[in-house]
Order: structure tokens, then C-alpha cells, then sequence
């Protein structure tokens, strides 16, 4: 199945989801985890088009969500830095979700600068990863 760029942007727009999860984890640096990913859900019957997404980035997992709903996720940073950002970058969301993804592409490029290891950092990531999805919502 070919994808049309357009056509990404737009399914994105409507299913995607830029997220920044942080997590304790005793054995980081700051004791925290920062886990960054974008997400696409649909439910099982329409599994060819997250499998056609993920061979579009060539990037990412298909995997069991919850129920009958299967999810296209992509955390590994290298993939986020290099594919997800210059693709977002070039095609724009046009919803607000690309608030969204401007602090996300915000998070990820601190977390490639290493800022995710500072004290300050991490508290920039943690403000930003607030304001996201529903904390926008209070905007």
C-alpha cells in the first residue's frame, strides 16, 4: 500500500498522538525516565494501514493495544530524530495537535542535546510534556 505524504498528515491529524511519558525508574540519572513517542490506534480490522505507516517511516512497532485495537508506537529516539521530526517538519499538522508536536519535537531534540540528564532540563521537558494533549486543554 503506497502512502501519500498528505495523506500521513492528515490520518495523523486525526488519530495520531505525540506523547512524553515520565516515569520513575531509580536507576536513571535524575530517577526519572523520559519516554517520548507518537502513537497511532485503530481497531484491528484496519491493522494493514498501521503496518503500511510503519513501512512509510520504516520505523516503529505494530502491536496489540487494548481490546480489539492494535497501535503503530514509535519511541526509539534515533527513529524520532531522524524520520519522525524532518517528516512534521516538512509536512505540517494542520490541527492543534501541532502544538502538540512542536513540544514534543522540543523534548526530543533536548533529549538528543542531553538536556534530559540536568536537573533543569528535565524540569523543561516535564513543563512541556504538561502542556500536551489534554494540559493544552486548559490553554
Amino acid at each position: 500500500m503506497n502512502l501519500d505524504p498528505q495523506w500521513v498528515v492528515g490520518f495523523t491529524d486525526g488519530e495520531g498522538c505525540f506523547h512524553v511519558g515520565i516515569a520513575r525508574h531509580a536507576d536513571m540519572t535524575l530517577g526519572v525516565q523520559v519516554l517520548p513517542e507518537l502513537t497511532i490506534v485503530q481497531h484491528k480490522r484496519d491493522v494493514a494501514l498501521l503496518h503500511a505507516i510503519k513501512q512509510f517511516f520504516n520505523c516503529g512497532v505494530v502491536r496489540h493495544n487494548h481490546g480489539n485495537r492494535m497501535c503503530w508506537r514509535v519511541r526509539r529516539l534515533e527513529h524520532l530524530k531522524d524520520r519522525i521530526i524532518p517528516f512534521f517538519d516538512k509536512h505540517v499538522l494542520k490541527s492543534r495537535k501541532r502544538q502538540d508536536y512542536l513540544k514534543f519535537r522540543r523534548v526530543v531534540l533536548h533529549m538528543v542535546d542531553g538536556r534530559h540528564l540536568t536537573a533543569e532540563g528535565l524540569g523543561e521537558i516535564i513543563r512541556l510534556s504538561k502542556q500536551m494533549n489534554r494540559g493544552r486543554e486548559s490553554e
